[in-house]
């Protein structure tokens, strides 16, 4: 029988608290999302599995927890946002402020082990980066990153306010604190 719950050894203390989560509401062009939080979770994973390098080490946990990962790069150094999909963004090298929100918004800074989780609509930009900053994007079956630059129409409005909501929080898994934090947003 294969458990779904995490392996511990893959995370730190930090992972086992609630991420940090934070609402952006709309700013400047960039809707963001008025429903969903987006979560921070330092140093979540920090050490990679027996066999594995950090970046494989993410794409398999996000996988086994329904977060299929889709690339391997660096953040965009445009403010941008998507309307097909809720993003997770798991920082493998290096370290980068990136601000959320949209211009003008809330600049976070990431480092190597942390893991990031946007809901559709939030708005993105890497502002500044060591030469090794690296991440793992990945996002729920059947939604992908269409990239926006520009003020949503009302089609792309419906399409922020009604992506489903995913089956698992990307790190924890079941029960984590995207599946508990967003489900009592709806």
């Amino acid at each position: 029988m294969t458990s779904h719950l995490p392996d511990r050894r893959l995370f730190s203390a930090a992972a086992d608290a609630a991420a940090e989560h934070f609402m952006l509401t709309a700013h400047d062009w960039v809707p963001n999302n008025a429903r969903l939080p987006v979560l921070h979770y330092r140093q979540a994973i920090v050490r990679p599995d027996a066999g594995l390098d950090l970046a494989s080490t993410m794409e398999q946990r996000f996988n086994r927890n329904g977060w299929p990962p889709q690339w391997r790069w660096g953040i965009y150094d445009f403010h941008h946002y998507h309307t097909e999909g809720h993003e997770v963004l798991g920082v493998f090298a290096g370290r980068a402020q990136v601000m959320l929100g949209g211009p003008g918004g809330r600049t976070v800074t990431l480092e190597k082990g942390d893991v990031v989780v946007l809901p559709t609509g939030t708005g993105h930009c890497c502002l500044s980066h060591s030469d090794d900053f690296t991440v793992v994007g990945a996002y729920p079956p059947g939604e992908h990153a269409d990239i926006n630059r520009a003020a949503p129409d009302a089609a792309a409005r419906r399409r922020i306010s009604t992506t489903p909501f995913p089956d698992s929080d990307p790190v924890t898994g079941a029960g984590g604190p995207l599946t508990t934090l967003w489900r009592h947003a709806d």
